[in-house]
């Protein structure tokens, strides 16, 4: 077993490992940039390291930078988290040349993957089924017509070397494809230095669902059950649950023969990501795998019981998997929110900032993610998830009931969040019933916002400037006990709405 693990990443990732490295009594080290000089994963690890400015590619994308602390710091491994180099194939192999592990798939594996018509090439060759369209690049406008035309309106226009909804195009009429292929490959080349797009047929109102791979060095593959993902927003996930109210046993076990396959044909290793479209007749189809540990992973860990990032360390150490497919049962239910520092009723604007209150949900069930705390500055040059609120229950129902009211105890002062879109999701009649897909939340969003939930941000408003005018007027060693305060400017502010002071 490894004695010491860098962690190539930030946030609630990086502290999330941490604590994997110190149940396993394994020394860890963070890596830092200036920018996040007090956040929390540098707090948390036996040993932190500054890497340089806060521009990513100077930091936490620089190789020589992470590899160099490595070598300072004797680690014998490195976690590269999800996001930054997690999907990075040269990086995979630039540790393997180091003699630093990797913990992760191989870079082939990874780079056989990565593209998605590389990916679809492999798939077609393993008989896996996937959306019909190309298996590699379009050459023109021309063969972009034929091609929709072969399989149907709406068709999708995707990046090669995509993910987040960068490059795609939703096509409905031939008039408007040419600009849309145009528009899709300037876009990937910006993003991804790649303009290489392919074409697929739209499925109409789709579900995203995930399912969750192990692979030991050794051989063995296994599946943990599926995430519903269909709850997105630009094509970026918001709330993930497990297992989907869709999925029966035979559907399950189907997906996962089917995840497994992919990854043996990939010659994947470590922890990994399946994902398909479900279309409304419940037909899944391959859409991506994803060479990582996923945000969303806490939902498979809650309704498993098995520790996902133990479980990475422990494979690319060399251990074979403790168990086998029959032993894998799924219990109960798992929903996670995923809490962005970003104003819902601003279009979803990031909100950097000094937090100056926060007052965090406990109780039966409850499980956070976090990488902030009360007085820390989230900085504006980093994706702005600050936590991941998951609850776990017996049934959907429960999980529902305790997710409520975990929200309403959840309050974050001096910045925005998008704490009030949850608490609006999670009573929704809609949600509630499980008629989600991948265009549920744009209608939800452009329904409107009920009055009451708008009375509701009122008050948190008016909570968060109470507590700053107290913040400014109260000295240190007088000012009241943070959890207490909230709580009572919280009361203050709802009787002010109401007229009673």
């Amino acid at each position: 077993m490894f004695k010491k693990i860098l962690i190539a990443n930030r946030g609630e990732i990086a502290v999330r490992v941490i604590r994997a490295c110190r149940e396993m009594g394994i020394t860890s080290v963070a890596v830092f940039s200036d920018a996040d000089r007090a956040s929390l994963h540098v707090l948390k690890a036996d040993e932190a390291h500054l890497i340089g400015p806060a521009a990513a590619t100077e930091s936490y994308l620089n190789f020589g930078k992470i590899l160099d602390v490595a070598k300072r710091s004797g680690a014998e491994a490195i976690h590269p988290g999800y996001g930054f180099l997690s999907e990075n194939a040269k990086f995979a192999q630039a540790c393997a040349d180091a003699g630093v592990k990797f913990i992760g798939p191989s870079s082939a594996a990874m780079d056989a993957m990565g593209s998605k018509t590389r990916a679809r090439q492999a798939m077609e060759k393993a008989g896996i089924p996937f959306v019909p369209g190309t298996s590699r690049g379009l050459d023109s406008v021309e063969q972009a017509v034929q091609v929709a035309e072969r399989i149907s309106y709406p068709v999708m226009l995707k990046a090669a070397a995509g993910g987040g909804g960068k490059g795609m195009r939703l096509v409905h009429r031939r008039e408007d494809l040419a600009a849309a292929l145009d528009a899709a490959k300037s876009e990937a080349r910006r993003a991804f230095g790649d303009d290489e797009v392919y074409i697929e047929k739209a499925i109409v109102n789709p579900r995203h669902i995930e399912m969750q791979i192990l692979a030991d060095e050794k051989g063995h593959t296994v599946y943990l059950g599926e995430r519903e993902c269909s709850i997105q927003r630009r094509h970026q996930k918001v709330l993930e649950e497990s297992p989907s109210v869709i999925v029966d046993a035979d559907m399950r076990r189907r997906m996962g023969e089917v995840a497994v396959r992919v990854a043996k044909a990939a010659g994947y290793t470590n922890a990994g990501t399946v994902e398909f479209l479900v279309d409304q007749e419940k037909n899944f189809y391959f859409l991506e795998m994803n060479t990582r540990l996923q945000v969303e992973h806490p939902v498979t860990e809650l309704v498993t019981g098995l520790d996902l990032v133990h479980l990475q360390i422990r494979i690319a150490a060399g251990e074979s998997l403790p168990f086998r497919q029959e032993d894998i049962a799924i219990r109960g239910h798992a929903i996670e929110c995923r809490i962005y520092a970003e104003d819902p009723e601003q279009n979803f604007f990031p909100s950097p900032g000094k937090i100056t209150l926060l007052t965090v949900p406990s109780g039966p069930g409850i499980r956070e993610d976090s990488g902030m705390y009360e007085g820390w500055t989230v900085p504006l040059d980093y994706d702005p998830l600050l936590a991941k609120l998951i609850c776990y229950g017996s049934d959907r129902t429960q999980v529902i009931g305790r997710l409520v009211r975990a929200m309403n105890e959840y309050f974050v002062g001096g910045i925005k969040t998008n704490i009030s879109l949850f608490q609006r999701i999670l009573r929704d009649p809609e949600f509630a019933a499980g008629k989600i897909d991948t265009g549920y939340l744009d209608r939800l969003l452009k329904s409107g916002v009920p009055a009451a939930e708008r009375g509701d941000a009122g008050i948190a408003a008016i909570a968060a400037g109470l507590f700053e005018i107290l913040d400014a007027q109260t000295t240190e060693s007088s000012r009241p006990a943070p959890a207490a305060s909230g709580w009572k400017w919280m009361a203050r502010a709802e009787a002010l709405r109401d007229g009673d002071l």
